[in-house]
């Protein structure tokens, strides 16, 4: 299938006689990487699955009133995010639980039967999880995504300068962590 732009997915969007033909190739181009950047965020498979799910019952409802200001997988990365934090300040209040039991859940998963990654990603996956929220998504977007700094910012509603920032620290806390465990 050749790449469809952004324009051409809306425009079948638009149509009502195409407009889950629209839709549906609007999922299919950006689940997978969707799925991979929820994932990233809320470990489980499961949950990540919730969450891509009502990301895209959110851009379907949104779909009609998107001005095309950003790129379209910008605008479904940042509803992605702010499902995927709402989500974990969800959990975390239903159960109960502050966020460092949380973060050991969570890392609690990566030792679980379904992580496939090796004991240097597992350690990295671990480092990773003991950052604040917006620390960690900022540097699994920049370092696994190479999403650039410029769309990070429109993503995520904050300024580069500030993005550096929380990566320059983010990244120091996992050298650290990788030193000491």
């Amino acid at each position: 299938m050749s790449q469809i732009t952004d324009k051409e997915l809306l425009d079948l969007f638009q149509n009502p006689e195409t407009e889950i033909q629209g839709f549906n190739l609007i999922v299919r181009n950006f689940q997978e990487r969707i799925y991979w950047h929820v994932r990233k965020i809320v470990i489980s498979h499961d949950d990540a699955n919730d969450v891509v799910q009502n990301t895209f019952i959110k851009a379907w409802k949104g779909l009609l009133n998107f001005r095309g200001d950003s790129k379209l997988y910008t605008w479904l990365y940042r509803i992605a995010t702010n499902e995927a934090i709402t989500f974990l300040r969800k959990k975390r209040k239903h159960n109960f639980v502050n966020i460092d039991d949380l973060t050991e859940g969570l890392i609690t998963k990566i030792e679980g039967p379904f992580f496939d990654g090796n004991e240097i990603e597992k350690k990295l996956q671990k480092a990773i999880l003991t950052l604040p929220t917006k620390q960690r998504i900022v540097f699994n977007m920049r370092y696994y995504e190479e999403i650039k700094y410029e769309e990070l910012a429109l993503i995520l509603d904050t300024s580069v300068g500030a993005l550096k920032a929380s990566y320059h620290h983010a990244k120091n806390k996992i050298e650290d962590y990788l030193k000491t465990n």
